[in-house]
């Protein structure tokens, strides 16, 4: 398992912390194929990794929009830097199906970027959602 749930904060929107719930356990599903070096299993949860991403963040983004908030670029900006990262990283996979460097990837890159944009930009995007300022 890469990542307990109580590592990631909770912020003050539940639709926020479903959606974070939802994308740890698919984070720790791949982590856990990875770390079996099942090459198969990778290749089925890569593209849901994918997709749960991309369902997070764009349901974020709808959400920042409907409710006018200030900092919506700069935390889509955050959103887009990983879309792009998590792309670039599924197209060397389809190329050299390397587990270590995925490994590398979800444990040193996403993990830190996860906990770090949760507790930074959900908390306080969570907080104007809810009509505490911004």
């Amino acid at each position: 398992m890469l990542i307990q749930i109580q590592e990631i904060q909770q912020v003050a929107n539940e639709v926020m912390n479903m959606l974070h719930e939802e994308e740890i356990e698919v984070i720790n599903n791949i982590h856990d194929a990875v770390l079996a070096r099942d090459i198969e299993k990778i290749d089925e949860l890569f593209p849901v990794l994918l997709f749960d991403v991309e369902d997070h963040f764009s349901t974020e983004e709808t959400m920042m929009q409907e409710n006018n908030y200030g900092n919506f670029q700069v935390h889509k900006n955050d959103h887009d830097t990983m879309r792009e990262k998590l792309k670039k990283f599924h197209k060397r996979w389809e190329v050299l199906k390397s587990p270590k460097e995925l490994q590398g990837f979800l444990e040193k890159d996403f993990k830190s970027w996860l906990v770090l944009h949760i507790s930074k930009w959900d908390s306080e995007t969570a907080l104007h959602l809810n009509g505490g300022g911004m």
